[in-house]
């Protein structure tokens, strides 16, 4: 078939009430007009009438989608190695995805969403609409979907699954139980876009890393090494924090060769090793205009100190907005974490340590929520640059309520009362109770929020119904059971971050409880490693079934996430080096020389082999690098004949 004749599957829904035949005036149809625009603009669009909404789906000709990229100036990597804005008419230039399509999801849908709030009023006049009861006017050059949305008719606009590829994901991936770490990657990228297939990438190889230390955690545990004992968790320990370092620096390799599979393109920062999506402000715009805005932008003295003196308010604000909510778990929450690791530490009964660890668990979640929203409303005051930012900054504060309310109980057990079998017994504890309670719950809310919102509709819809014609009220459509789901939302601050912020947010106080306490059960990785093969298929069940299908989002690595997993080794280190000076003094008088020596030389050569992985491990595989040195010479060898022949023409 060729390029024009390809069609995609329906991919967005519009969400309106049904009319409730109430003549609103002289005004057009609103609903109508909007079917006709988006006929008008190329859309293929499916009317179906629900229990109480009537949606509308949209499908698009290919064409229709490369004419609205070619006017986002979406820049694809073409088959010469460069980059560069969309053209309808090249097509044949530019490198397909790796299921076969000209787009990725998140193109086709930034395409979509050009396309229907696109659709403007080019008459001369307002255009007097109508629905219901309702008259309103559809003014010169308005979005009609952005006035339908302010009018309240149009209720949501949102992805919907594509019934085909859904089922088979579902089949190959969520409830493929014997496939352990295997996961469809490129797949899931197809359909769900590069940040949640990077979070799975990463989940999975976290996943089959842990193979290792289980195992040998396991060997620690139950063999008894006799006169080598006591080396045996400190070889143990440098074991762990090796692995962690390579863990890190080799998912920077993996992250940038899925990148070149993909297409993706990134930019690599010459210290930090940062990486990032080149969209944005970098749009359509070539060489020339790049290097005439340069030219014609350069800021004056005045514009110099202001730029710096906001750049220096910026960081003052975060810096304020940090020590606020720092303090604020130190005056509010340290009080309540030493209060339950005091009542549990004198408790006798293991069932009521038990339920008492159950009940501070479901108190926690109201101080990190609350803690959060805090952490939304500060950031609205901080000068961030992008979304991402306002999201990186986010992460550190959340993660930095979540930190100390997970490890200050610990703490207290290590170095006030060095009972380092309380330590075991609370890790065994948090492990089982919460992260069976996690994967219990982020399966069965979702389920039990649609259930309720399905019974809500057809309870409604048996209130309203005038004459029964005896046949029973059902949610039979495809869409409206996909509408009745949940989104895919954080828990708190939707609007920097989607659903990958909690399941992130799991894994790194999973990973800081397995690392930070290693030394005082080396059983802990064993656990987790069972844990995670469950929670790939429960993570992939729940975007596949329990949720709607998440729009997606251009992030093409785990973002500040990395140097919060960067920061826990360290943590690691301290705390574990604390953990074997406990179980080696037990007369607690600090004085093992020369073992505290040898501790104290363990934990600064740790450091030094942390950080010098980072510097031994390169961040790409040299194929990815070759194509990326290769890439720059073409497009700097395409920049330089570009600005010759400008300039011989205007020497002409």
């Amino acid at each position: 078939m060729d390029e024009g004749g390809e069609v995609t599957g329906f991919e967005v829904g519009v969400v309106v009430p049904k009319r409730r035949g109430v003549d609103g005036g002289g005004g057009l149809d609103a609903v109508e007009v909007l079917v006709g625009e988006l006929k008008r603009a190329g859309l293929i669009v499916e009317r179906v009438h629900g229990v109480s909404d009537e949606f509308i789906k949209l499908a698009a000709p290919m064409e229709t989608l490369g004419r609205a990229a070619a006017k986002l100036q979406i820049r694809k990597l073409t088959h010469i190695g460069m980059e560069l804005p969309f053209e309808w008419d090249e097509v044949s230039a530019f490198v397909r995805q790796p299921d076969g399509s000209l787009f990725s999801w998140c193109e086709r849908f930034q395409c979509f969403h050009q396309l229907i709030y696109g659709i403007v009023n080019k008459t001369e006049a307002a255009i007097p609409l109508k629905f219901d009861d309702k008259d309103f006017e559809w003014a010169v050059n308005e979005s009609i979907l952005d006035r339908m949305e302010s009018e309240g008719i149009v209720k949501l606009v949102f992805p919907i699954h594509d019934e085909m590829k859904r089922k088979k994901l579902l089949k190959d991936w969520a409830l493929n139980l014997l496939a352990f770490t295997w996961q469809p990657i490129d797949e899931i990228y197809s359909y769900f876009g590069i940040k949640i297939a990077t979070y799975f990438a990463f989940l999975g190889m976290y996943t089959k890393w842990l193979f290792f230390p289980a195992a040998l955690g396991l060997a620690v545990q139950l063999i008894d090494f006799g006169s080598w004992q006591l080396l045996v968790l400190p070889i143990f320990f440098i074991f762990i924090i090796s692995w962690a370092a390579l863990l890190v620096q080799f998912w920077k390799r993996k992250n940038s060769a899925l990148l070149a599979r993909w297409g993706v393109n990134y930019t690599i920062g010459l210290e930090t090793g940062n990486k990032a999506l080149d969209i944005g402000t970098t749009f359509g715009q070539t060489h020339t205009e790049h290097a005439k805005k340069c030219e014609n932008d350069k800021p004056m003295e005045k514009e110099k100190s202001l730029f710096q003196r906001e750049e220096w308010l910026g960081h003052m604000l975060r810096f304020r907005n940090d020590a606020i909510i720092f303090l604020a778990i130190i005056c509010f929450q340290l009080p309540f974490e030493l209060a339950y690791a005091h009542f549990y530490e004198f408790t006798e009964s293991d069932v009521l340590k038990f339920g008492l660890t159950a009940l501070y668990l479901l108190a926690i979640q109201y101080y990190t929520k609350t803690g959060g929203k805090v952490s939304v409303m500060l950031i609205e005051s901080e000068s961030n640059s992008g979304m991402e930012s306002r999201a990186d900054s986010l992460v550190y504060k959340v993660f930095g309520v979540y930190f100390l309310q997970s490890y200050i109980g610990l703490f207290y057990h290590i170095l006030l009362h060095r009972n380092v079998v309380t330590l075991r017994q609370i890790i065994i504890q948090r492990l089982i109770v919460s992260q069976v309670l996690e994967n219990l719950l982020e399966n069965s809310i979702p389920f039990i929020k649609y259930s309720y919102k399905k019974y809500k509709t057809v309870r409604k819809k048996k209130h309203e119904k005038v004459q029964s014609t005896g046949k029973p009220i059902r949610v039979s459509l495809r869409v409206e059971k996909e509408y009745l789901k949940p989104p895919y939302a954080a828990s708190i601050g939707a609007e920097f971050e989607d659903g990958l912020f909690d399941d992130f947010l799991e894994l790194a106080l999973q990973f800081g409880m397995i690392m930070m306490f290693a030394c005082a059960f080396p059983l802990v990785f064993c656990f987790a490693a069972l844990n995670n093969i469950m929670e790939i298929r429960t993570d992939a069940l729940k975007l596949l079934a329990m949720m709607r299908r998440p729009a997606p989002r251009a992030s093409a690595t785990i973002g500040a996430w990395l140097n919060i997993f960067q920061f826990l080794i360290v943590m690691a280190i301290c705390t574990n080096c604390a953990l074997l000076v406990c179980m080696y003094d037990e007369e607690g008088l600090w004085k093992i020389e020369p073992g505290l020596a040898a501790i104290l030389i363990i934990e600064h050569i740790l450091l030094l082999i942390k950080f010098g992985f980072s510097h031994f491990v390169p961040e790409e595989p040299a194929w990815v690098r070759a194509n990326r040195v290769r890439n720059t010479a073409q497009a700097q060898d395409m920049c330089s004949k570009q600005l010759r022949s400008i300039y011989s023409f205007k020497k002409e």
